[in-house]
């Protein structure tokens, strides 16, 4: 019952019941004028009552009333011609009433279908803003926000919001891009003062004669400064993941997985992680090589770091429905769900501390998923009942050299 509010209707819809309720107001003050309009023809048209004498004769002459008949039949005579005449000119007024109230409906039922059409048809534009409206809120904002709003309309109200979107868009695009440049300009410029702080450190500690305390002191240093470049790097390659790939090359992502994994074995290793690894299906897509590389780095990354003492880790790989995917699970303490979103944003990280591994920046899983968006697929994490995450990765499967899907 609430659709039927007229509050819950579409513009169209409103639209549409204006264009009939007019029609039907319209038309009713019409057809009440056009009543009174003939009501009133009738009346003059009715022609004046001859005398009493004049009407008796007639009727004797034509045998209707007899000579020398009463005054009682004569009045009978007059009451029914008379009678006749009055219903004669109801009938004409009821029979306009009715074919004209039929004709309204009709007419107003078809002026309602009209004006549906028409109500379509001017909201057209309209639709087609909110439709670029949702590909730009579907896509990735480095992109989407370079589309505009194409209307060739006049100059109404229509044309006004379609401009005003399109300075919005602009703007806004103006404003991601500039933020982009300042992340990727400060991070090279950071870039070269960590490597100077670095060799000079190195240059100390290897020099004869220093003390064991100073010694100390530079790997302390060395260790800090290796952590900033880490996170120059991870600020670096989230500005370039966001940028459109200029050359797409054929990629097995089971190949990527297995080299991956035999890197980061003896990290899994000194966490005291089980590393779970069946036979990899083929997972071929078209992509930068060493992104995605640096993707499913992450995502192992992430699992070694974030797990618990004598834990484990699954990498698999897979191909099915037009998708080719790399899901990499891992056990570790519960993740509510509503927490998961919050895991991919930059510099985000839960509250609660994982046991295993050392903290990173929170950037890991922040460049996967802009990774995935650059090679137009998608990342998902999933929380695991008895703790960790299932994280897969899904991109659009290529085509085999003989230009058929390769099969797992």
């Amino acid at each position: 019952m609430n659709r039927l509010h007229p509050r819950n209707w579409t513009i169209r819809g409103r639209l549409t019941a204006l264009y009939a309720s007019l029609f039907f107001v319209a038309g009713a003050i019409l057809l009440t004028l056009t009543y009174i309009l003939v009501w009133q023809i009738l009346n003059r048209a009715q022609p004046q009552a001859p005398s009493a004498e004049a009407i008796r004769l007639a009727l004797t002459r034509f045998g209707i009333l007899r000579d020398g008949g009463g005054d009682e039949e004569f009045g009978q005579l007059v009451a029914s011609l008379q009678a006749a005449q009055d219903q004669q000119r109801q009938d004409i007024l009821t029979s306009l009433l009715a074919q004209g109230a039929v004709t309204l409906v009709g007419v107003g039922l078809a002026a309602a279908a009209l004006g549906w059409l028409l109500a379509r048809r001017a909201l057209q534009p309209v639709h087609k803003i909110t439709e670029t409206a949702k590909r730009i809120a579907a896509s990735d904002a480095s992109r989407g926000l370079q589309e505009r709003i194409t209307h060739s309309g006049p100059r109404d109200e229509v044309t006004e919001l379609a401009q005003t979107f399109n300075t919005m868009l602009e703007r806004l695009d103006r404003s991601f891009d500039g933020q982009h440049r300042f992340i990727a300009n400060a991070s090279h410029e950071m870039r070269t003062p960590l490597a100077v702080k670095r060799a000079l450190i190195e240059i100390t500690v290897t020099r004869p004669g220093t003390s064991k305390d100073a010694v100390q002191l530079g790997e302390s240093l060395l260790e800090i400064n290796a952590r900033h470049e880490r996170l120059i790097d991870g600020l670096l390659t989230l500005a370039d993941s966001e940028n459109e790939l200029a050359e797409r090359t054929p990629v097995d992502l089971a190949d990527v997985t297995e080299h991956v994994v035999e890197q980061l074995a003896r990290s899994a290793a000194d966490a005291g992680l089980d590393v779970r690894t069946a036979t990899l299906p083929p997972a071929p897509v078209l992509g930068d090589a060493v992104m995605l590389e640096r993707l499913t780095q992450n995502l192992v990354e992430n699992a070694i770091r974030h797990n618990v003492p004598d834990g484990w880790i699954s990498v698999r790989t897979g191909s099915e429905n037009g998708w080719s995917t790399v899901t990499v699970s891992n056990s570790g303490p519960v993740v509510r769900p509503y927490e998961v979103e919050v895991l991919f944003q930059p510099f985000r990280r839960l509250d609660r501390e994982r046991t295993a591994g050392e903290r990173g920046f929170g950037l890991g899983l922040s460049i996967a998923r802009a990774i995935s968006r650059t090679h137009q697929g998608e990342l998902v994490a999933v929380p695991r009942q008895d703790g960790g995450l299932d994280v897969t990765l899904r991109l659009p499967r290529a085509l085999a050299p003989s230009g058929r899907p390769a099969q797992p």
